[in-house]
Order: structure tokens, then C-alpha cells, then sequence
């Protein structure tokens, strides 16, 4: 426990003084730039690192998988003739949305001088009309899953959803034309979900896709037509079926009367009268 506690006092002593604090900085640690333009990401450290310091570049994309960019100051395989180190500073020449995520520029000098900065770079992409999936018929009381997806906007998109032109709140209640609604919208995702349609949230749907970086784009709108379960329809449906079943009985029973059955069904049939 002392000897911890002489670290923390020497480590406090020695960050109080300015002393070996290896910093690393950057003037900028997020960057936004369109795509197929260039991009440039700084970096620099304290002079307790020396003349011999090694900087090197890291990025970790939206997944977060992780690759080097410069290496032992050379730009690695993948990006030879994309990037070039002027200074510490990365310049990417032509950026795509694939560079979108986070680039760590480390610095270190010998054993225990190390010290890095982190830097976000979104390529900036506008959204694109996006895919819509949207039920055209329902009956009352399923469930309703509506969903909109983009999936060339940089940064994600955020969706809204309209229903008969009219915006759909992201809370109902708040709202008095909707305030009788019970749909859940996730603007993040764009999934739009009914837990149990009614007649009322018939209409006409479309979604809008939006970011940072252009004007919105909508999908083509679709109807969406809610109806009550047809009991009618059910009803005549099994007086059908049993009118049949009683009309087949009738036909195999006349036809056993009158011998036009062969002799083996007619045993069968016999038997299945004995037995009902």
C-alpha cells in the first residue's frame, strides 16, 4: 500500500511540474468533410518525447475493426498513394465513406513514454431515397411493422414518417390528431410498429430519410388499409363446406343403394355405418 501510494505522490509531483507528462494533442478532434474531398488530421506531442520520437496512425472503422494507416512512417499497403504524413499530420487525399470512424495518432519514445489522441473523421454523404417496406392490407387487431432504411448517408440518417402528408409525432399522445394512436416510432431505425392496427391507422405512409449533409429524400408513399375480420364471409365459408360434406354423404349413399359401388368400398362404407 505505501509503495502505491509513493507512485501516486511521485506520478502527482511529477504532472504538478510539467515534468515528462508526454502529451499528445491535435487541433481538431472532429473533422467533417465532404466525400471525394481531402481531409487532413493533426497531431503533435510534448517535447518530453525527444527528437526520436515514432508516431504512428491507427484507424477503427464504424464495426470496430482496427488497422493501421501509417506504420514505422510509412502509409501501409491499403492506403499507399490515399495518405501522406507531413509533419505528424495524416492527410487523407480523397476521402470515401469508408474512411468514416476514428483515427488514433500514438507517440512513443522508449520504454514507458507513450501517449496518443483520437480524432473522428465523418465523411459527410447526403441520404439517398431509401427502402421502404410498408403492409397494404391488414385486418384489425394484428400487428404492423413498417420499416425505411438508407444505407448511403453519412453520418446514419435519422427517419421521420408521414401518414396522408401529415407528420407522424415521434410521441402521439402529444399531439391531439394522433393522441388516440398506439404506434412506437424509432427514429434512429426508422421502424415504424403498430402493436394492434385499427381501422383508423388506415392511410397513406411514406418515410424521409435526413442527415447533415443534403436536402432529405423520401421513399415512394404506399396505402396501407386496415380491415375488421370478415365473420360474415367465415360464417357462409363453413355453411358451404358442410352443405358439400352433406351433398358428397347423400351421392356415396345413393350409390351404394343402387349397387354402382364396387363391392369392396361397399364393405367399407357398410362398416363406417355400423361403427358412426
Amino acid at each position: 500500500m505505501f509503495s502505491t501510494r509513493l507512485v501516486s505522490v511521485a506520478l502527482f509531483f511529477l504532472s504538478a511540474t510539467g515534468v515528462r507528462s508526454f502529451s499528445v494533442t491535435t487541433t481538431n478532434n472532429k473533422v467533417q468533410v465532404k466525400e471525394n474531398e481531402g481531409a487532413d488530421l493533426t497531431c503533435s506531442y510534448s517535447a518530453d518525447f525527444g527528437s526520436n520520437a515514432r508516431v504512428e496512425w491507427k484507424f477503427k472503422d464504424l464495426k470496430g475493426s482496427q488497422t493501421y494507416v501509417v506504420f514505422d512512417g510509412k502509409p501501409t499497403q491499403p492506403y499507399a498513394g490515399r495518405v501522406t504524413m507531413y509533419g505528424n499530420n495524416l492527410r487523407i487525399n480523397k476521402v470515401t465513406r469508408k474512411d468514416n470512424g476514428v483515427y488514433d495518432c500514438e507517440v512513443s519514445a522508449g520504454e514507458g513514454q507513450f501517449g496518443e489522441v483520437a480524432v473522428r473523421l465523418t465523411v459527410m454523404v447526403p441520404p439517398s431515397p431509401p427502402m421502404c417496406r410498408i403492409p397494404s392490407s391488414l385486418t384489425t387487431g394484428k400487428v404492423a411493422m413498417l420499416t425505411c432504411h438508407d444505407g448511403d448517408g453519412s453520418p446514419p440518417p435519422t427517419y421521420k414518417w408521414y401518414k396522408n402528408n401529415i407528420l407522424m409525432p415521434a410521441d402521439p399522445s402529444k399531439i391531439a390528431g394522433f393522441r388516440n394512436a398506439t404506434y412506437k416510432l424509432t427514429a434512429a431505425t426508422g421502424n415504424l410498429e403498430y402493436p394492434a392496427v385499427t381501422k383508423m391507422d388506415s392511410g397513406q405512409y411514406y418515410c424521409e430519410a435526413v442527415n447533415d449533409a443534403g436536402p432529405p429524400q423520401r421513399c415512394k408513399g404506399l396505402k396501407m388499409e386496415v380491415r375488421d375480420v370478415n365473420t360474415g364471409g367465415i360464417v357462409a365459408g363453413v355453411i358451404v363446406a358442410l352443405l358439400l360434406v352433406l351433398l358428397l354423404g347423400l351421392g356415396i349413399w345413393y350409390a351404394h343403394k343402387k349397387g354402382y359401388l364396387p363391392s369392396e368400398f361397399s364393405t367399407l362404407y357398410t362398416q363406417m355405418i355400423v361403427y358412426l
